[in-house]
């Protein structure tokens, strides 16, 4: 046996055999990401058109919010988005949203009952499950169902429904269309966002929901178009609702250092509260689920709840964006501000609870607005010195609210400043949205968004971090002693040093030179051990197609990708140069070690941490 073949190739580079035919060779080369390419100019196209069409659609949504509203508390043929809170049934009233569950039940009953919910939660169990394939159904049952949870009393907001019916829209667009499965995502998203601004006139932070949300991803090619499809659904809302702030307040001052604390001591408060609310909605939830009563009857229990409070306290019903300028503006007394906060609490998470159609933001947001008002008021009480604005600590606790119970936290303080235009209070909100954060995140395991999904066995991604096989080089992580087989040799000799040279066993593939030294392709040891395979045949018999390769200078994210495409196990590697020489072998195995030093040294440092804490 020619000692030639058991020599690595450690420094002495193995050219490829020029017989091969140099497109075929690039044809076995993995693909460059590039971040952008045209499709995604076509895919923007495409999410800025349905952006019209949700612009569209938010309008006609809230037009038909307002026609239920009229004529079930107000007996009136009228389109105009209005709050329930100034009617004058009495006791009646009680018996109005009753009704609403009653039709909304019978909705999911016969029609879909992936109607029942806010959403967004739905959204993203077909964004990570289903390749974001939403029946179409939900297209127009889900805004038809919530128009009537909503229109008659049902504390939500229209911008769950109208968010998940944009996001329906694209999944739809994207099931109609050519398109791959991480572009009928990007539609969902672009969707999604193009009907939150059209609601709020607040393309930012519809952008950054979009992508804490539902892309689970921060990339060029989803993050243009579902920017893009902002932007257009903002604009529609100045077509039809003007460029006015979505609420209004007085103008608040630049808060000192020991406001500024407070603000933040507060955002904490506020995100335990956040933890109560998610879990009392939950456990509601969990009580209707061991009801004995069919669930098609439990949005109309859940009116029950919500017509008595609605009769208590009128402002609790329906959408309630009045009730959050009117918090936020310094509009309402402390007992009020409780009485809402407390309230609207019992009717939403009943409401959430027994599976009605409608949204969490908006209930969120005056939520965390009254409490946050309240607080501000026995503040600026007990500790005038810290110089607390009521009206800020009110705008900072209802960002916080969401941020903690949804963990959306960008797209908290965003939104906050976006609908109130209020830049003084950005860095207020920055703070106590982190603290809320924090401290919702060390209580609690899952979100207001995900706990529903995670119960159905749903793994959400809760952190996006930089792909470590996408910073790393193939040169880094490559073998560079490389066992070569020659051509000319037959299998029985093969196999007889295999077994022979036991510390050569390990190898699975095995690059082919010929006499010349050139690489001609690559044999794995099932190749060598084929069953009826003739030990009098040659090596260069064995090889099937020209050799799979991959340069220095490609990440390990894209070999891996190369890999798996072709169904292989190892990938040569050639010098990025023009003479395309062989430098090493990638494996399987070295894409695993690269990780396990990853983790190692994370590992490593969280024990040398751990070791620097006081006793």
């Amino acid at each position: 046996m020619p000692s030639k073949i058991t020599e690595p190739h450690s420094r002495a580079a193995v050219p490829l055999a020029p017989s091969l035919d140099e497109t075929l060779v690039a044809s076995h080369m993995p693909r460059r990401f590039r971040p952008l390419d045209r499709r995604v100019i076509w895919i923007s196209g495409t999410a800025m058109l349905l952006a019209v069409a949700i612009g569209v659609v938010a309008k006609m949504l809230t037009a038909l919010i307002g026609l239920f509203t009229n004529l079930t508390f107000f007996g009136r043929w009228d389109f105009s988005f209005v709050s329930p809170g100034g009617n004058h049934l009495g006791l009646w009233v009680v018996l109005v949203p009753v009704a609403g569950g009653l039709i909304v039940g019978a909705m999911a009953h016969w029609g879909s009952r992936a109607i029942r919910g806010h959403g967004i939660p739905e959204a993203m169990e077909q964004v990570l499950l289903n390749e974001s394939r939403i029946p179409p159904m939900i297209t127009w049952f889900k805004p038809l169902s919530s128009a009537v949870a909503i229109g008659t009393g049902g504390p939500f907001g229209a911008e769950g429904p109208i968010i998940a019916t944009g996001g329906a829209l694209g999944s739809l667009a994207g099931q109609l269309m050519h398109v791959t499965a991480d572009e009928r995502k990007t539609l969902l998203a672009a969707g999604a966002a193009a009907g939150m601004a059209a609601v709020f006139s607040a393309p930012v932070s519809a952008v950054l929901l979009a992508i804490e949300l539902l892309l689970f991803e921060r990339r060029a090619r989803s993050l243009i178009p579902v920017a893009l499809a902002a932007v257009v659904g903002a604009a529609m809302h100045g077509i039809f609702e003007g460029n006015a702030a979505m609420f209004s307040m007085p103008d608040v001052a630049a808060p000192g250092v020991a406001a500024l604390a407070a603000y933040i001591v507060m955002g904490a408060l506020v995100g335990v509260a956040s933890v109560g609310v998610t879990r009392l909605t939950y456990a509601i939830e969990d009580a209707f689920e061991k009801s004995p009563i069919h669930w098609m009857w439990w949005p109309a229990l859940g009116g029950v709840v919500v017509g008595l409070v609605g009769y208590l306290m009128p402002v609790t019903l329906g959408v309630g964006y009045t009730n959050i300028s009117a918090v936020i503006s310094g509009h309402m007394g402390l007992v009020a501000l409780m009485s809402l906060c407390l309230l609207k609490l019992l009717s939403w998470s009943v409401a959430l609870g027994s599976g009605t159609s409608g949204g969490t933001l908006a209930p969120l947001f005056t939520i965390g607005g009254a409490l946050g008002g309240a607080v501000g008021l026995l503040t600026m009480a007990f500790a005038p010195w810290l110089h607390i604005d009521p009206d800020l600590a009110a705008l900072v606790s209802m960002a916080a609210m969401f941020a903690g119970a949804s963990r959306a936290f960008l797209t908290s303080v965003v939104f906050a400043f976006e609908t109130t235009r209020q830049s003084q209070a950005l860095l207020p909100l920055l703070g106590a949205c982190a603290a809320a954060y924090l401290v919702s995140g060390l209580m609690m395991r899952n979100t207001i968004m995900t706990e529903k999904i995670v119960r159905r066995g749903v793994r959400v991604p809760s952190d996006y971090a930089a792909d470590y096989l996408d910073q790393m080089m193939v040169r880094d992580a490559c073998t560079r002693q490389v066992v070569n087989l020659q051509a000319n040799h037959r299998v029985l000799d093969v196999r007889a040093w295999m077994r022979v040279d036991g510390q050569d066993t390990r190898h699975q593939g095995f690059p082919v030179i010929d006499e010349q030294g050139r690489l001609i392709g690559v044999v794995t040891r099932r190749d060598l051990f084929a069953p009826g395979l003739s030990e009098s045949a040659l090596i260069e018999s064995l090889i099937r197609r020209a050799p799979l390769v991959v340069e220095e200078t490609h990440s390990l994210r894209e070999a891996a990708d190369h890999m798996v495409e072709s169904d292989v196990g190892r990938l040569v590697v050639v010098a990025a140069d023009d003479s395309r020489r062989m430098t090493g072998i990638i494996t399987r195995g070295d894409l695993l070690a690269a990780h396990a030093r990853r983790l190692k040294q994370a590992r490593h440092m969280g024990r040398h941490l751990r070791g620097k804490q006081p006793a």
